[in-house]
């Protein structure tokens, strides 16, 4: 079977020079005898691995020295509550700006933690828009700020960094990797692996130093970013299948160019995509011009009794996993790094042709 266009918002797709490595590593890895999925995390080759995925990453996004670079499980759903457990205590006040589905339950696990303060809320216009920052209700004491920098499922993306003196947490599950990112703007930055660096189960996290003291003391282990910090994300046995495919991912975009290049080729595709969308009557997507996103694009249909049809339709023609998230339907696009910009062409061909023979 051949390869299809896989717009998936997660797991999504992987570069193929990744997927042929891995397939030629699999049985024998580095002539170990033994797969990489078999070897000790705490073996050489894999310590090795590890401090040069971190070195890696550390020059993709010129991450600063005062900064730790942690691999974590739990996903980026486990980090929602890790940063109000590290960073503030009971009665501590962190301020939440909620643009989707995603901030959304943040807030909510941050409600279970501390005073979660809902700074800014896009819901009124069903998260299609991030409020002015000039409307923000903020606190005077609040420990963070706490943003979603992308949101998969409603396709709205901050293109700016908030101001202020406190730190600000950002879920950067799917925005990490697409563009340079000034990484001192933040106090933490955390990020679900599978959109652009790796297949579920492993999760980044990088954290001002200064952050690391946890402001509780009655934390789980592993629960505190200061246990990574000290152990080398090896506090535990880690997923280390994914943490080989991340050190894959990085090597792959450094030599395609880093991100600058990245940056260059998402927004392109995007832009080519919203066109497509915007040049038509028969297509549209909810999303204020101003906050698109650049990795996932939704988009319906004007007919919606169509969607059946033109999802059965792409998935012959082998664009697949473009359904709607359930909580909004329509179409989504995840054009992610490892989508190529072939696939975007393909798509915008296959949306005029079903415009004009169904629209």
């Amino acid at each position: 079977m051949s390869r299809v266009y896989n717009f998936s918002a997660g797991p999504a797709a992987l570069p193929l020079e990744v997927l042929e490595t891995i397939r030629k590593d699999i049985p024998d890895w580095q002539r170990t005898g033994m797969s990489v999925m078999e070897i000790s995390h705490r073996s050489k080759e894999f310590i090795d691995l590890a401090r040069r995925c971190e070195a890696n990453l550390r020059k993709l996004l010129a991450i600063p020295a005062n900064y730790s670079v942690l691999w974590t499980q739990g996903g980026a759903t486990m980090q929602m509550a890790m940063a109000p457990l590290n960073l503030a205590g009971p009665n501590d006040t962190a301020d939440y700006v909620q643009t989707g589905s995603w901030g959304k339950k943040a807030f909510g696990e941050a409600r279970k933690m501390c005073n979660a303060n809902l700074a800014a809320d896009g819901s009124d216009r069903n998260f299609t828009y991030i409020p002015d920052e000039s409307s923000w209700q903020r606190s005077d004491d609040a420990a963070y700020l706490h943003i979603t920098s992308n949101e998969t499922i409603a396709g709205v993306e901050f293109h700016f960094v908030p101001g202020g003196d406190v730190p600000i947490v950002a879920d950067m599950s799917s925005t990490i990797l697409s563009r340079p990112i000034n990484i001192s703007d933040y106090g933490v930055i955390y990020a679900g692996a599978q959109k652009n660096i790796a297949p579920a189960g492993i999760t980044l996290v990088i954290v001002r130093n200064d952050l690391l003291e946890p402001v509780r003391e009655d934390l789980p282990h592993l629960m505190m970013w200061k246990s990574y910090a000290e152990s080398e994300s090896m506090t535990n046995t880690p997923p280390t299948f994914a943490w080989y495919v991340a050190d894959l991912v990085f090597q792959h975009v450094l030599a395609k160019g880093g991100l600058e290049v990245m940056a260059e080729t998402n927004q392109r595709k995007a832009e080519k995509l919203y066109a497509a969308i915007d040049q038509s009557d028969f297509y549209s997507n909810p999303v204020q011009v101003d906050c698109r996103s650049w990795m996932n694009v939704p988009f319906v249909l004007a007919d919606s009794s169509l969607d059946a049809k033109f999802l059965e339709e792409t998935l012959a023609a082998g664009l697949t996993n473009l359904k709607g998230h359930r909580s909004v339907g329509g179409m989504r696009a995840s054009i992610y790094n490892a989508v190529p910009e072939e696939a975007i062409d393909a798509l915008i061909e296959f949306m005029a042709e079903f415009e004009r023979k169904d629209g």
